[in-house]
């Protein structure tokens, strides 16, 4: 067997690795390691591709529930932007705890939690019970995501976190690129209140890998309930600000951009002034403040975040206006909709795990490829979209879409890695969640920037779908170009600032 292809099939086999009949010191902190890691990878994975599909498989789902429900799109959109608003309240507190109490226990619990949630949102009779269902379905899900990276920081050392953190970065990048198809194919069920099964789907999936979480997570020795410091002025300096930021773009729709400009003041006082400042100040006498100062000088940290940020701005409401493109403007099924959108997924899924493989060699060319590719891809999609007749448009945005995916699967997953691989584990939970929660504020005002762009158009041009959809591509291709440019001035950064030796290793 191969020297590659031994590594693809057993990670975790040190043959590779020795030299001269001694063990380097990679396979000492392997022989060392839990040797049940790479399937509690893949439990932890299960559970976050469930949380985070919930995130983009609602969009084509959503017509559905305006008919069924008899609402307004204003109402129904507040079905998608509670979840992401809830979710991203509470993923550094979560991140926090979990640091503390120990990620295995967190983890079960906010599993079971989204799992019954899960269920209750299915259920849901009215179209207020849905949201707050939904609100809740979102605390639950954001007090499970940063217990992945952080349960990675644990288990895994030297290039084995890599491999790990790119699977992270696959799993979120698939599960929101392939939202819109899997929702398609559940909303193609016969019968009345399909759309409810887009909720209640979670429960087999989530109840399976509580069973296997049980059984494979390590368990870890922490200082308990007791022992909790959580920052509570801290917590809610940083769910204030978030809040505020969010506020203005979830009730976008009925004009929140315009009316509620100020809160983005707000926010932003909170966060930059008032929240850091608290943090500082806990940390210099000696207490655990939630976000740790110092993960400002962890090297990648900042740029990554900054990076996923604007990339998911214009990444995530993409498949909004697709899908009102191809469902209302051209009158597909929720099905012919979703597998419209196919050819992204799939690329995604067929770069994302080799680009994390390729992290170590490349670093941060592979975003700046990826980005590049996404630019390509969805700028062609946009043009075609314009000037295609309309009989035609699933067909000729194959090719464009396959390639935007490519370019998406190498932004999303090197980035978790660059952002993440140098966290002290101590951090590791509440810096997870930190990420998490800026690309959750990302993909809250993308999806509400790409749906008034939208919107705007449609009205402005007598309900022409093409120039609408054509715009909000458009839109997506300016925040990709922007997040392009950050990451090539990191690069540049990189190359000027840190020393030769270090300059000129690959990917810096």
């Amino acid at each position: 067997m191969s020297r590659a292809l031994q590594e693809a099939v057993h990670p975790e086999s040190p043959a590779d690795a020795r030299t001269d009949g001694q063990a380097t010191p990679e396979v000492r902190r392997r022989e060392g390691a839990d040797p049940r890691r790479w399937r509690a990878l893949a439990v932890t994975q299960l559970a976050a591709f469930m949380v985070l599909l919930d995130v983009s498989i609602v969009n084509v789902a959503l017509p559905s529930v305006e008919r069924d429900l008899a609402v307004s799109a204003m109402t129904a959109q507040w079905v998608i932007s509670g979840y992401g608003l809830a979710v991203g309240l509470v993923l550094v507190p979560a991140g926090r705890l979990g640091d503390s109490l120990g990620r295995r226990r967190m983890f079960l619990i906010a599993l079971s939690a989204f799992v019954l949630s899960s269920a209750l949102t299915g259920a849901a009779p009215s179209a207020d019970l849905l949201i707050a269902a939904r609100l809740v379905q979102g605390v639950t899900g954001g007090m499970l995501i940063p217990q992945n990276s952080g349960l990675i920081q644990e288990l895994f050392q030297g290039a084995e976190r890599g491999r790990a953190f790119g699977i992270l970065g696959s799993t979120i990048g698939l599960a929101t690129a392939a939202g819109p198809v899997i929702g398609g194919l559940i909303l193609g069920i016969p019968g009345p209140d399909a759309w409810r099964w887009v909720f209640y789907v979670n429960v087999p999936i989530g109840v399976t890998a509580l069973l296997l979480a049980a059984r494979l997570l390590p368990a870890t020795t922490r200082a308990g309930w007791r022992g909790i410091d959580l920052d509570l002025l801290g917590s809610l300096l940083l769910g204030g600000g978030v809040l505020a930021l969010l506020i203005p773009v979830v009730d976008a729709a009925d004009g929140g951009l315009s009316r509620l400009w100020w809160l983005w003041v707000v926010g932003a006082l909170l966060l930059a002034l008032l929240f850091s400042w608290w943090e500082t100040r806990t940390a210099g006498r000696g207490r655990q403040p939630l976000l740790d100062p110092r993960l400002r000088n962890t090297p990648g940290y900042i740029a990554g975040s900054v990076i996923g940020l604007v990339y998911f701005i214009g990444f995530t409401g993409i498949w909004l206006v697709l899908a009102l493109f191809l469902q209302d403007g051209l009158g597909y099924s929720p099905l012919r909709s979703g597998l419209s959108v196919t050819p992204f997924a799939i690329g995604v899924a067929a770069s994302a795990v080799i680009a994390g493989r390729l992290v170590p060699r490349f670093g941060r060319w592979l975003t700046l490829c990826g980005l590049t590719a996404m630019v390509v891809g969805l700028l062609t999609t946009a043009m075609l979209l314009r000037h295609t007749a309309a009989g035609a448009a699933q067909w000729v945005i194959i090719g464009p879409l396959l390639v935007a995916g490519l370019g998406g699967g190498m932004v999303t997953s090197p980035n978790i890695t660059l952002t993440l691989e140098n966290v002290p584990v101590r951090m590791a939970g509440a810096a997870g969640g930190a990420l998490q929660t800026v690309q959750r504020i990302g993909a809250a005002i993308g999806t509400a920037t790409l749906a008034t762009i939208f919107y705007h158009v449609l009205n402005q041009t007598g309900h022409d779908y093409q120039a609408a959809v054509s715009d909000a591509l458009l839109g997506t291709c300016a925040f990709m170009l922007l997040s392009l440019l950050i990451a090539l001035g990191e690069v540049i950064w990189r190359r000027l600032h840190v020393g030769v030796g270090l300059a000129a290793r690959p990917g810096l």
